[in-house]
């Protein structure tokens, strides 16, 4: 057989045997439902649909290179740390799969009916929904394009309740980008609504955290664009005392919406239990030197700035959960959040076992505050007496890395720990039981 015969039938073969491109109809508009379309929908807050084919397609390269560099979908918990009920990372081969299909022109292939089907309006709810609490009036974003504001709400129960699920359903999706709910004890109700009449108009600025001691202000829930309803790992809840309030901080983006369109009346949803079988608690977890005493010093001009710091809460437990939880006793950890401003690149977060060995709860590679959330982990983490609980945190102070404040680039300037924008915090959030 002659060379040239022989590298023929190689041809053939390898022809026989290449796979088909993907196409759209097939591989990629399943990933784009499960993955993309609760913020890439017609009135979300992406800057784009990705709900057709022709929608798809004018932008597979912006999709191929949003996926390749993981900076979609927005999940940033690292590879290699643990595993996680609700990952959302793409897997290699899709983002292979994603990668050919971009390469080979985008092709449709065979829809499964003779016309496009829309994909449905994105919805997320809870299985059962006791209360709703939702932001007094309608507010409008004052600040472009990002505006943090915070409203104090009602609660008006007159006896212990626990909540059990959490959900937000943005009154405007265009515009809320991210919301977190903080408990404010009766003890500190006082300190928060005089924040609130400092300011006119409904609620107040806010940024890090609600205002004034936030290292010891609760969690009672997070959002983002994507994110699930949440409801807790069964028989725990977290106690909501009478007098009790709740500050929903709202992260406004006004650059998908125009003047006019950006009024928004956001609310949270919430399961409610009488009793639980285990009470819990969402823990920030920060050095109290850090934030009491500014002893987190990020100096002007360096590239990598780290500071560490780790502590059995065992010894503090009932003062971290407002007697909640009782000092000396283990507890179990079942999910993890982590929070930097904007010069923060990476953290992480784990648990330096009594015997030596380490066991990692969250690393985080790529530090992104506009996409904030808790990581739920697939199997609980029992935490024991003797254990250490740390936390490192990464930021970049350079010329290069600073942050534009109303169209200008702001100078290099030392940093430390505070509730503002230009400064800065290292902070783990944890959802823990007895």
């Amino acid at each position: 057989m002659s060379r040239k015969t022989f590298a023929f039938l190689l041809l053939l073969v390898a022809s026989a045997c290449a796979k088909p491109a993907p196409t759209y109809e097939t591989d990629i508009k399943p990933l784009l439902q499960a993955s993309c379309v609760s913020c890439h929908v017609e009135g979300g807050i992406a800057p784009f649909a990705l709900t057709t084919f022709e929608q798809a397609r004018a932008q597979k390269d912006a999709i191929a290179d949003a996926v390749a560099s993981r900076r979609m979908p927005p999940y940033l918990a690292g590879e290699g740390c643990t595993e996680y009920s609700d990952d959302q990372r793409l897997t290699a081969d899709q983002l292979a799969l994603v990668a050919a299909w971009a390469n080979a022109g985008a092709p449709q292939g065979t829809p499964s009916n003779a016309s496009e089907v829309a994909v449905p309006p994105f919805s997320n709810t809870l299985p059962r929904v006791d209360l709703e609490l939702a932001l007094p009036a309608p507010y409008t974003p004052l600040q472009s394009p990002d505006d943090y504001h915070c409203f104090v709400l009602d609660w008006s129960a007159q006896v212990d309740q626990y909540v059990t699920g959490f959900n937000v359903q943005p009154g405007n999706a265009r515009v809320v980008h991210h919301v977190i709910a903080f408990l404010i004890q009766p003890d500190k109700v006082q300190q928060t609504l005089d924040l609130d009449a400092a300011e006119a108009g409904p609620g107040y600025t806010c940024f890090g955290g609600p205002g004034g001691n936030n290292a010891s202000v609760s969690w009672l829930g997070s959002w983002a664009p994507g994110s699930q309803a949440t409801m807790y790992p069964e028989g725990t809840g977290l106690l909501i005392k009478p007098g009790s309030k709740v500050v929903l901080q709202v992260h406004y983006n006004t650059t998908a919406a125009p003047v006019g369109q950006r009024a928004d009346q956001t609310k949270v949803e919430l399961a409610l239990a009488d009793t639980v079988q285990k009470r819990a608690w969402i823990m920030p977890w920060s050095s109290p030197d850090w934030a009491r005493n500014h002893h987190m010093p990020i100096p002007a001009g360096e590239p990598d700035v780290v500071h560490s710091w780790s502590l059995d809460p065992t010894q503090v437990l009932s003062y971290l959960t407002s007697q909640q939880l009782v000092n000396g006793v283990g507890f179990r950890i079942y999910a993890a959040g982590f929070h930097q401003h904007l010069l923060g690149t990476r953290g992480r977060l784990e648990i330096n076992r009594a015997d030596g060995s380490k066991e990692c709860l969250l690393d985080v590679p790529r530090w992104d505050f506009h996409w904030q959330r808790n990581y739920r982990f697939s199997k609980m983490k029992p935490f024991k007496p003797g254990d250490l609980l740390g936390i490192t945190c990464h930021w970049d102070n350079s010329a290069e890395n600073q942050p534009v404040f109303d169209g200008v680039k702001r100078e290099a300037r030392d940093v430390n720990w505070g509730e503002g924008t230009a400064d800065e915090m290292c902070l783990g959030i944890f959802y823990i039981s007895e």
